[in-house]
């Protein structure tokens, strides 16, 4: 370990030791509380009941979860989902979290993502898929990288626009367009794991595998504006020691977009016969 990875290592603890509950508790324990969710990519460290971050597990009704692969960089799963010690543990669905087409529509209360989000190709129509397997209004709690705080530091944010780009596209997870950009602006000291540069880019150009790669960088700003853009309700965004972001939403209602269309008729109604009658 190098003195750089040996420091950041130990600001990290010494901030998450004085980091206390998020503000945003008590909103996120009413989004899960007795209701059924599933949890894209878990189990995760920050909502057991030993963390101090957002200790949900403990509060939820049933949950279930998705994952790629059976055995992954970070875990091994079984069909059983055990995330909490003494809760019932929910059902493994092995599957892209970007093509749940298993997964009936409107099936869960809300959907959690830990540090998953980033890794995938086209978070677009990731997030398009989780809102179409929750109720109406369902909630969404994601933890993201503070790209500011990890190996993504040297990288700017990614513009939403062009994560609505790959979705037009058809972005798969076999995708590397940003490959260039993370083999040269990774850090590899923040990110020991990773190796020489040369195991480094072998590992990153096997990523359909490993799922290593960070394919887009996150800050509070860009957040927001990608769940606004899929027409979620923003609830909350907060960062949090040593390297989060937070955020809760609620996906729209199920007329939302007649709604705005019956508005968009009303007002060129109304300005059509504002021209005939001034």
């Amino acid at each position: 370990m190098t003195t750089t990875s040996l420091f950041y290592r130990l600001v990290r603890r010494a901030g998450a030791a004085l980091q206390g509950r998020l503000a945003c508790f008590e909103t996120a324990v009413s989004m899960v509380r007795g209701k059924n969710g599933i949890e894209i990519g878990g189990p995760s460290q920050v909502f057991r009941p030993e963390s101090q971050l957002l200790p949900i597990y403990d509060q939820v009704g049933s949950l279930d979860n998705c994952d790629f692969s059976r055995t992954n960089t970070w875990a091994e799963h079984t069909d059983a989902f055990a995330f909490s010690e003494g809760r019932i543990s929910g059902n493994t669905i092995f599957a892209e979290g970007s093509d749940l087409r298993a997964v009936p529509d409107r099936q869960y209360d809300f959907v959690l993502s830990s540090h998953n989000l980033e890794h995938f190709a086209n978070p677009v129509k990731a997030l398009k898929e989780w809102q179409r397997i929750s109720r109406p209004h369902g909630g969404l709690i994601l933890a993201l990288p503070n790209y500011r705080f990890t190996f993504d530091h040297r990288r700017a944010p990614t513009p939403v626009a062009h994560m609505f780009e790959d979705y037009s596209r058809g972005a798969r997870e076999d995708d590397l367009t940003h490959l260039d950009e993370i083999l040269r602006e990774h850090d590899r000291a923040l990110d020991p794991e990773s190796g020489s540069a040369e195991e480094f880019r072998l590992r990153s150009l096997n990523n359909f595998r490993n799922r290593c790669l960070h394919h887009h960088v996150f800050n509070k700003q860009n957040v927001s504006e990608l769940l606004t853009g899929i027409g979620a309700e923003v609830l909350a965004v907060e960062t949090a020691w040593p390297y989060h972001i937070f955020a809760l939403a609620r996906f729209p209602g199920p007329n939302r977009e007649e709604r705005i269309t019956e508005t968009c008729v009303t007002a060129q109604t109304a300005m059509i016969h504002s021209h005939e009658h001034p």
